[in-house]
C-alpha cells in the first residue's frame, strides 16, 4: 500500500472511530436530546455522498470508512428520531392531563 492510501486509511479510521463514543453514550443513556437532528441529517447526507464518490472512484479506504461512518451516524439518527417521538408523546400526555 502506498503512502497516499495509508493516509486515506488512517484518516478514515480516525474519523470513523470518533463516532463510537457518541454512539455508545447515546445507546447507554437512551437519550439523544442534546444531539442536533439537522446536523446529523446533513452530516449523514454528506457521508452518503462520500461513500458514493468512493464507490465511483473504486477507492477502498473511502468506501470502508464512509460505509462504517454512515452506519454509525445512521444509528445516532435513529436514536434521535426515537427520542423526539418519545418527547412528543410525553408532551401530549402532559397536555392532556392539564386539560
Amino acid at each position: 500500500m502506498d503512502i497516499i492510501n495509508w493516509i486515506g486509511t488512517l484518516a478514515g479510521v480516525f474519523t470513523t472511530i470518533a463516532f463510537i463514543p457518541q454512539v455508545a453514550k447515546t445507546w447507554k443513556t437512551r437519550s439523544a436530546g442534546d444531539i442536533s437532528l439537522l446536523m446529523f441529517l446533513l452530516f449523514s447526507s454528506g457521508v452518503l455522498l462520500w461513500l458514493i464518490y468512493g464507490v465511483l472512484l473504486q477507492a477502498m479506504p473511502i468506501i470502508v470508512a464512509n460505509g462504517i461512518t454512515l452506519s454509525l451516524s445512521a444509528s445516532i439518527l435513529v436514536m434521535k428520531i426515537k427520542d423526539l417521538r418519545a418527547q412528543r408523546r410525553r408532551q401530549l400526555a402532559a397536555d392532556q392531563r392539564t386539560l
